[in-house]
Formats: C-alpha cells, structure tokens, sequence
C-alpha cells in the first residue's frame, strides 16, 4: 500500500520523512496553491459571495507532481498545519488534485515528533468545513475591503495605495498613540531620596519620601521641595513601623505567540518576522548531534495555554532529576486560557524535554539557539515551584514625615533557577537589621526634579500586546500585519519604535472621516468573534460577509458623495539644495524607497539618491563608507569617494573596531551574521549575539 503525505514546507517534509518510513512518500505544496486572481475581484457577490480560486502562478510544475503522486497512491494524507489557513490549504489541495473522500484523510499534530505522527496518522480526521470556511470569510472579507476601497484611495489620496480591513486599524492605532504623545502636557513633580544610617553606621538604609502618617504627599513644585528638604535637614529620626514578611511568587505561563515576539522584542531586540522565522525552522526540524533531523518545539502559532499530560509528566521528572524533589510544586500547574482563544493547539513548548538548549546550541543557528532556550526556559519554569523571598518594609518618621523602605532577599530560588523574567531582579543579601523603635540618623538627602512622560511609541512588541488586548488579529495574521503597514509606508521605523508617516496620517484621517467602521477597533474584534463563531460552526460565513459588505458599499458610495477634492500630502522638505534651480530637495517614496527630489517637477527633474553615514571608515582608503541602495532597492555599503576608491560591500559595517588590531568591524549579510574583521590579516571571526 503507498501513501502520500502532503505537508506544507520541504524543510518539515525532510524531518516527517525520517520517522514514517519508506511506505510514505512526503511532498510540500509550498504553502497556498490556490488563491483569488490578483487582475479581479474574484467574488461572485450575486451568488453567495462565492470565492472564484485560481491556481497560483508558477506553482503549475508542482500542482502536476503532485497529481500524478496522488493519482498513484492508495491514500492521500494531508498534513498541513494545524489551523485555519492549514485547513483551507488542505481543502484546495483535495479540491485541485480532485480527491474522492474515502481516499483522501486529514492528519493533525501539534509537534514533529515519531509519536504525534504516528497517533496522527492512526486516527486521521475529515477536513474541518468550519475551519475552511472561517479562513474563506476572512480573505474574501480582506479582498473586499482591499479591491474596493484601493481605487478609491488612488483617486483621493495617491495613486498605487492599498488598503487593508486588520492593517488599517493597526496604523489607526500607532496613528493614535501619536496623537496623544503630541498632545502630552508635562507635569511637573519632585522627588526626595535618603540614606540613613543606625546608630553605630553599620546599617545603611535606601528610602524614598512617602508624605505624612496620615498619607502620601505630592510635591509639584522646587517651593514646596526645597521647603521639606530644608526641614528634614534638622529633623531626628526613627523607625515607626517594622513589616516582615515572606513572598511567594508563582512563574509565568509558557509562551503563546504573541508573548514570544514580546520577550523575544525584549530581551534580544528581535523584530517579529525573526522570531517567527526562528520558530518556524525550530518547529520544522533541526539535525541535532546525536539525534538527527528532529522537530524541537511545538506549533508556534497559538493562543492557548493548554499543555498535554504527557509534555507536564515529563517536565516532572526532568524537574525534579536536574533540581530535586522541592523544585517541583505541590501539585501540577495549569494556566487558564482567555475566551477568545483558539484551543486546538497547545502553549509553545519544547517537543522533547530532554534536548536541552546546551545540546541543541551545537548545531542550532544563534537565532534559533536563542529562541529555543527561550521556549525551553520558560516552559520548565512554568511547571516549577514558587520563588520564595523573604521581605521587610519599615516605615521612618521625624514625627511629621514619613520615608518608607523596602528589601527582600531571596530564600527559595524555585523556577528562578531556570528562567529569569526580568533582566536582574533586585535582591539584597541580607534584610535591614532594624527594628521598631531605632533611632536613624539621616546621611544624604537629595531632591530631584521630574516631569511626566508622555506615552511611548508603539515598538513592534507592544503594538502585539495591544492588537491582542483588542482582540484584533491572531497568531497566525501579527506579523503580516506589521510587515505590510511597513511596506505599504504607512508606518516606518525610528529605532526600535514604529511611528506614522504623513501618508499613514493622512490616510487614517480619511478613513476615520469617512470608514468609521473599518478603523474602530471594536468593530474589527466583534468581526474576529464571527469569525471565531463560524469556525465553531454556530454561523454561516456568507451571512456575516453579506452584512459586512452591504455595510461598507453604502458606505463607500457615500464617501464618494462626501470627498469631492483629492487629499494633499504634506511634503518632507530637506536643507538639501537642488543644483539646477536652487529649490529645497524633497523626500519622496518611490518603487524602491525613498529618495530626493526636486518640487519644481516636470520643469526641473533633478532626483538624487538619499545616502547614510555609518560614520564607519572605509577599509581601503579611509574615507567615510555610506548606506546606499542598489536599483532592485537592496541596501548596499561604499565608499564616498566611489569611483576612484572600488570599495563595494553588501556586509552591515558596525561604529565598534576589532579588539585585536583596531580595524573596523562587519557584519555578514545573510544567515548566521557572524561579526568578522575587515582586516584580513587579523582573521577575527564571531557568531553573532542578536
């Protein structure tokens, strides 16, 4: 008997190959291999909004490979991933390869292991309807909003913008947040910080001023400051009230795929698409010395914090053989799931315990060594016991004003022997050695002026939060949401946090004006509850999309009515000066980014491309080496004195030099991005720490 196992990428093909055997024959659809015509809009809205699938381009090689190996097997298995896209994946596979239903199964599992493969495949499942037809509502909703309200905005805003139902409200927001850090008015307060001392000076004592025995006390002004600084200088002191007490502190649930991206954002600056893409090849498979080709996480994209018996049974043992009997809690852990989640899947956890991030470090990449041990860390440590601290609070008084102070010191490491959640926790090494009734003496006071700070700028971590806090989106859809408003230049980047351009602003202002709806958040997340409820099969996709869509035609017919001029973009003028006429050069965005240009066009046509400082040295003859981009829009790195010096480099140049001899050092495009001098006699080479 022959099978064909149909999974989604080559690389997770290799790795379920090694554990089914030669009775199985597995093939990768690359992904979708059906989907709407990009030239139409592909909906039959007069027949139930019924989706018109064409086979991908360039995809016509395989879909025949693919045919033909289904045409010569006894079963077909379809093992794409486990939620909606893999489903409708699954449906278009059977529905293209025109597979009969008592030849053709549905396997699902949550990890690439033997195990999970071979339950799989022994009870294998028909293709979940309600899965594929929550997946369809949703692009035939984004291809509605997109094919429809696009044209429009060519027409009063610029021509070859999109438009997108999830992404416009995430540029809604960051638009928002920006909004209300302009709007920010500071205000002004004042802190007083003390050092005491005990009687003999060998208890030093860190406390922060609190106001009166009869409450806390703000200070707004450098008068009222200065005031209580000049008083507490002639003040006694004393301790008015000790507090002992012990703290337990229970671990963080394991990660779900918004809490990886956010820790992964925090701790090793890693943008969202390079967590995931980390994952994904850790879930595919990794060749692991002395293992092999093996899948090293579970599914990646998921909400639930669900972990099966047999993944807490044997972080149990590993517990309590590597930690011992008390690192392990009274009784096994489990973490409750939000209403909204999807749970079919698990929380993201290693699929083998026993593989530690040590022997996976051997041959994993640096990215996904780091990912790995994140997952690993966090997991175990979520099935340990609690950290217990043992802490005193003390109150010291003049008789008028109150400091308070606080210390702990931990007693009992518990999960925090194998994961830390914040970078350093402060402890002390032992706890104050006063007590009720000493006397203080104070030994330095200082007095500080603060402002209040406006809120931040969303980084790519914490617009994840809030998407998922307003139930917009899901697992499978934060980061094409992130990269699409990047490249559709409605958002860019300013270090580490995401801020609006002026199309972005602009373009918000319209749809508020005009598409409430499509940027209310609300909205959006009660359209993701109808989603969720057609998944669960309690409404009909066509249903909810009618309503939507009856909706928004009438709405945008009357926008239509309503905006008779086309909408203005402001300008990004630079000091920069245009050579021919003397006009101040502009930003403008062009196919492959942006670039200057004179405002005097079509008369004068002067362009000029935008080049970056490193404030690097250029190896070859010391000049400076500039950022550049290439025509396909690549960046590139070359010398300012190009074309008399030849010097060309596609590596990152980074401000620090080698340590051994001084040369500017590189970073390697590309995987991997080892760090190697640029002087070729020294041969200093390093992976890279991101």
């Amino acid at each position: 008997m022959s099978n064909l196992f149909i999974v989604e990428s080559p690389s997770k093909a290799k790795t379920i190959e090694k554990y089914l055997g030669k009775k199985f024959k597995v093939m990768a659809s690359m992904g979708h291999i059906r989907d709407l015509p990009k030239s139409d809009f592909g909906i039959d809205v007069e027949n139930d909004f019924a989706p018109k699938y064409i086979s991908i381009r360039g995809k016509s090689d395989l879909i025949r490979s693919l045919k033909k190996e289904a045409q010569k097997a006894d079963m077909v298995y379809l093992a794409t991933d486990p939620d909606r896209e893999g489903e409708a994946i699954s449906w278009h596979l059977s529905t293209l390869l025109g597979l009969e239903p008592d030849r053709c199964k549905r396997v699902v599992f949550n990890e690439i292991t033997k195990t999970a493969l071979k339950s799989a495949v022994a009870a294998p499942t028909d293709i979940n309807m309600n899965l594929v037809n929550a997946q369809q509502a949703r692009r035939v909703l984004d291809r509605i909003v997109g094919y429809k309200l696009s044209p429009f905005l060519w027409r009063k805003v610029k021509k070859g913008l999109s438009a997108g139902r999830v992404q416009s409200v995430a540029t809604a927001m960051i638009v928002d947040r920006e909004e209300e850090i302009r709007a920010f008015v500071p205000k002004e307060y004042w802190t007083l910080n003390a050092d005491f001392t005990d009687s003999d000076g060998s208890n030093k004592i860190e406390a922060k001023f609190y106001g009166t025995p009869k409450g806390s006390i703000e200070i707004n002004n450098e008068t009222d400051a200065t005031r209580i600084y000049n008083e507490l200088q002639e003040s006694t002191f004393k301790i008015s009230s000790i507090k002992r007490a012990e703290k337990r502190k229970s671990p963080a649930p394991p990660f779900i795929t918004s809490t990886l991206q956010q820790e992964a954002s925090r701790r090793f600056n890693f943008q969202a698409k390079r967590t995931m893409k980390a994952a994904q090849e850790l879930y595919e498979g990794v060749n692991i010395k002395g293992v092999g080709l093996v899948g090293l996480i579970t599914y990646m994209r998921t909400d639930s914090l669900r972990i099966s018996d047999e993944a807490a049974n044997a972080a149990k043992e590993h517990i309590i053989s590597t930690y011992g009997e008390s690192y392990y809690p009274p009784a096994r852990r489990y973490f409750k799931t939000k209403k909204s989640a999807q749970d079919a899947h698990e929380a993201i956890r290693p699929s083998n315990i026993t593989i530690t991030p040590e022997q996976a470090k051997l041959t994993c990449t640096p990215d996904q060594y780091r990912i790995y041990k994140l997952i690993y860390d966090r997991f175990l440590a979520s099935q340990m016991a609690e950290a217990v601290y043992d802490t005193l609070n003390a109150e010291i008084t003049d008789g008028k004003y109150v400091f308070k102070a606080a210390c702990q010191v931990l007693k009992f490491k518990g999960f925090t022997a194998a994961y830390q959640e914040t970078e350093k926790e402060k402890n002390h090494r032992k706890l104050y050695k006063v007590e009720e009734g000493d006397e203080m003496t104070l030994q330095a006071l200082s007095k500080d002026q603060n402002f209040t700070q406006p809120p931040s700028r969303y980084t790519e971590a914490s617009l994840i939060k809030a998407l998922e806090e307003n139930e917009i989106g899901r697992p499978s859809t934060f980061v094409p949401i992130i990269t699409t408003i990047l490249a559709r230049e409605y958002v860019e980047r300013d270090g580490k946090t995401l801020k609006p351009t002026a199309l972005g602003e602009v373009t918000t202002k319209l749809m508020k004006d005009h598409f409430a709806s499509i940027v209310d958040y609300d909205f959006t997340a009660q359209l993701e509850t109808e989603l969720d409820k057609v998944e669960e099969g309690s409404a009909e996709w066509q249903a909810i999309v009618g309503h939507f869509y009856d909706l928004f035609i009438k709405t945008l017919e009357q926008a239509e009515k309503n905006l008779t001029e086309r909408v203005k973009l402001p300008e990004e003028v630079t000091e920069e000066i245009c050579p021919n006429c003397g006009k101040n050069l502009v930003v403008k965005s062009g196919r492959f980014g942006k670039f200057l240009a004179c405002p005097g066009y079509p008369e004068c046509r002067f362009t000029k491309t935008i080049v970056i400082d490193t404030q690097v040295p250029c190896p070859k003859c010391g000049g400076k080496i500039l950022q550049k981009r290439s025509k396909s829009g690549k960046t590139y790195y070359g010398c300012e004195h190009n074309p008399t010096c030849d010097f060309m480099t596609w590596d990152e140049p980074l401000t620090q030099r080698c340590e051994k001899c001084g040369a500017p050092l590189f970073k390697r495009s590309g995987r991997g991005r080892e760090t190697y001098c640029s002087n070729s006699a020294c041969g200093k080479q390093e992976a890279s720490n991101e």
